[in-house]
This record gives structure tokens, sequence and C-alpha cells, in this order.
């Protein structure tokens, strides 16, 4: 089920608003925004977006059959949808551990993901994104944002893109209700960003070089230093060192 929006505050706290007035809106309901207010990132960030240039969508459901300690499987499976979607149009889309988006080394989508538990299960699960397609100017003081416009020079259907990246997405979301996470992070780690090779990392004890080792279940990141220590991070504990 698709809602279009003219404005609104944040697609997320819309279907927020919904669903805590009582109402029950069947799994793959879609809020999408033409022009977004006060979109909402990762720990409190802000998402900047020009009225009617990009895709700003919130997708619910339920997936009362993956377990809350491997609810990172749903944020693989939209972060994969996104870079094939937009992997169809241009080269260099890869997925910054945990859910960005990025062509080479700039910042293309935001993906922001609130679940609510019940008991053991998972009762809903709101995912937020916004996919930068042909705004070409960024005000905000982000550090590296780029669009598919900046990208390619020409402009691109967004209402097309979001259709892709849900029907993508619902693709995946079966194979994760089944199980089948190996398929899916087997397909999440092929598209990662710094894959291969060595690359500079910033923690609490300063930078340091490393390779990705595995990513667990969990969503922790696992780092290899150059002398062969294993690191175990938690979103926000490690910091990816940009050229």
């Amino acid at each position: 089920m698709y809602i279009h929006l003219h404005s609104t505050d944040s697609t997320n706290s819309h279907l927020r608003r919904i669903i805590a007035e009582g109402q029950h809106l069947p799994d793959m309901t879609i809020v999408s925004a033409y022009e977004q207010t006060a979109g909402r990132g990762q720990k409190g960030n802000s998402w900047e977006t020009e009225p009617g240039m990009n895709v700003i969508f919130s997708l619910l459901c339920h997936p009362a059959t993956i377990p809350p300690t491997h609810q990172f499987i749903l944020s693989q499976c939209i972060a994969i949808a996104i870079s094939q979607t937009l992997s169809v149009r241009t080269d260099g889309i890869t997925i910054k551990w945990p859910n960005d988006i990025y062509w080479n080394d700039s910042k293309i989508s935001g993906i922001l993901i609130e679940c609510d538990l019940k008991g053991k299960t998972i009762s809903n699960c709101i995912i937020g994104c916004g996919i930068n397609i042909n705004q070409t100017l960024f005000r905000s003081d982000a550090p590296n944002p780029v669009s598919l416009k900046n990208i390619t020079g020409q402009d691109h259907d967004t209402e097309a893109i979001l259709h892709e990246v849900a029907e993508r997405y619902a693709t995946l979301y079966n194979e994760a209700t089944k199980g089948n996470d190996t398929y899916i992070t087997a397909l999440y780690m092929q598209n990662l960003y710094r894959k291969d090779g060595l690359h500079p990392y910033e923690d609490c004890n300063g930078t340091f070089f490393a390779r990705i080792s595995s990513i667990e279940p969990t969503g922790h990141l696992i780092l290899e230093t150059e002398q062969g220590e294993k690191r175990r991070y938690e979103f926000k504990e490690v910091k990816f060192v940009l050229p």
C-alpha cells in the first residue's frame, strides 16, 4: 500500500502517528513525500532534501519471524535494494556499513530504521530512506553528499526509482522472513564499501589501518588491524576516515 503526502515533517514520524492512533497497516506500507520539513537521520542528524527533487519514503513491515537479535538483516535488505536500484543507473555504488549508500567516497543515500518489540518478536519495523536523485546543490554541513544527477548529469524519474526499490526490498524481505540470511549477507558483503584492502579508521584510541574481516548477524563490524588484531564495533564506535 502506498500513501503519498505533499508535505510532512518526517515520513517516519507520520507512520509513528498512524500506529499510535491504533490503526493497523499491512506489511509493505510505504509513505512517501514530495516535501519533508524535518527529515531525520541516524543519531538525531537531519536529512537535507529539496521539495520534489529526491526519493523520500518510509516503509513499514511486521517481521514477526525475525528474532530481534537479527534485526540487522532488515537493514541489509533495504541497503541492498537501494544499491541495486542505483547500480542500474551508474557505476561505483557501494554500501558503507551499516547502511549508508555511497558513490565512490560520497554519500548518496541514508537509512534510519526503528523497530518496536512485542515480547520476543518485532511487531513493527519502520525503515526511513532518503535517496539523493535530482538535487544538485547541498547547503547543509554534511561532508560528502552527492546525487544521481550530480553523477550522471541527467534528471531521473523519482517515482520509478521508489517503486523499484520497494520491489527489490520485497523480494529480499521475503527471503529474510524465510530465514535465508546467508544469501542476503553474501549480497551485502559483495557490495560493501571498502570490502577489500587496508583502509584508515578512527576509534576512541585514535587512527589505525584495518581491513573488514566480517559483519556479525547482530550488525557488529569486525575489523582486523595491520598487526592481525580483531576489533569489534557497534555503530558509532568507529569512524571511516574518508579521503
